[in-house]
């Protein structure tokens, strides 16, 4: 004898997986659709702030052109390798970042611009990569971005005049080094002289350099003075997926260990990958303090609500219940009414908040309100008959009014 096995009232049908599922697979179309139109439109042009090669207002397209007009050629790197092989004396190395390097990177990128020959410009260096980049150097509390004058005998800030400079302040005790557009006293461009003909350039702010900015006052001449004085321009931008970010990467490279397999992650990676972890906990327990949806059971047969409506008549009728019908029909009828007279549903069923808003909707009506919306109950099956007439003319009435 074989078993055959059907579907429990708990099982579900295709189109109730259909339609429980749809919502998240909706929302996953957008995702990736919203994803998809994002990169296309931020695949061209935009490459994020201070890039040469984006021509948003933050980027600096507009001085790599002009750069490229006067013959100065300009590279963007985004590894501490490509940059210190591109310290050379007829180089200008531009650092766009110099507070998110680790200190082995500062160490080795100071030690290769010292004895280059070449330039050096640090963009808005404060207090954790100064000391390392420029020795010699204090930092000060950072100023308002603003027009201010040279005040100073530097040849490429006197012709440049007014620039929009602020940021970090600078003071130094380094004999020969320039320093222009002060604030209470420490200005914020300071040129230190190195040895080898080369020399530091420390910028307190990089907004002259933005494309919105490149052409108000004199940014646009100290730019090109101070980016073009050498036939090469280096444009470094610090990123996270350099190997020597880590922070193990000194360590390991003079020692001439091998390094880990966490030693080779960045350490932004493993940072998001703990904030994933910790967004998957914290979902779970959410989703494990839930209840979980209601169990919709499968009735063996269909009720019309027709049929459903006659058979409870039918045993009103038998009990003789004609005060609860009553009470059903006259509460119906007040739910319906109150949307309809702009009376809240939490009062719907109060006479002092129904009835004088049916009196100035029918001030000329035949019927009594009162008596049909909260008055007894029906002494026979005819007056209960006539009860559900009226309250039917009452909302006509309403509607039509």
């Amino acid at each position: 004898m074989t078993l055959t096995t059907s579907p429990t009232s708990l099982s579900l049908t295709p189109r109730q997986i259909w339609t429980r599922g749809r919502g998240l697979l909706l929302a996953l179309v957008i995702l990736l659709t919203t994803g998809t139109v994002m990169a296309v439109l931020r695949s061209g042009d935009e490459h994020g702030r201070l890039d040469p090669r984006s021509a948003d207002a933050l980027g600096s397209r507009a001085v790599a052109e002009l750069l490229k007009n006067g013959g100065v050629s300009t590279d963007v790197v985004t590894t501490l390798d490509e940059a210190t092989a591109a310290a050379r004396p007829d180089t200008t190395l531009l650092v766009a970042a110099p507070e998110l390097l680790t200190p082995y990177q500062q160490e080795t990128l100071n030690a290769a611009t010292t004895s280059s020959g070449g330039r050096t410009v640090l963009l808005g260096a404060g207090p954790y990569s100064v000391d390392a980049l420029a020795p010699g150097v204090r930092t000060h509390t950072p100023a308002e971005v603003t027009s201010r004058a040279p005040d100073c005998s530097l040849p490429a800030a006197r012709r440049a005049g007014t620039v929009d400079l602020g940021g970090e302040r600078y003071s130094t005790d380094s004999p020969g080094a320039e320093a222009c557009y002060p604030v209470d006293g420490a200005p914020t461009l300071l040129v230190l002289a190195d040895r080898n003909d080369g020399d530091t350039v420390l910028l307190g702010s990089p907004d002259l350099l933005y494309n919105e900015r490149l052409d108000q006052q004199g940014n646009a001449s100290l730019a090109l003075q101070l980016l073009g004085s050498r036939p090469h321009l280096v444009w470094y931008l610090p990123s996270l997926s350099d190997p020597t970010s880590s922070e193990d990467s000194g360590t390991d490279r003079a020692a001439g260990g091998e390094s880990g397999f966490l030693d080779l992650i960045p350490s932004g990676w493993l940072w998001g990958a703990f904030q994933l972890f910790l967004a998957a906990l914290l979902a779970a327990v959410w989703r494990g303090r839930r209840l979980g949806p209601l169990v919709a059971e499968r009735l063996p047969v269909a009720i019309r609500a027709s049929e459903s409506a006659e058979g409870r008549a039918r045993l009103y009728r038998k009990a003789n219940a004609r005060d609860h019908a009553a009470s059903v029909l006259r509460a119906a009828s007040r739910d319906r009414l109150a949307p309809l007279l702009g009376v809240p549903p939490g009062r719907a069923h109060l006479p002092e908040a129904l009835l004088p808003a049916v009196s100035v909707r029918l001030p000329n009506t035949a019927l009594d309100p009162h008596s049909l919306l909260f008055g007894p109950a029906p002494a026979d099956d005819s007056a209960l008959i006539r009860l559900a007439d009226q309250l039917d003319a009452l909302e006509r009435e309403v509607r039509t009014s």
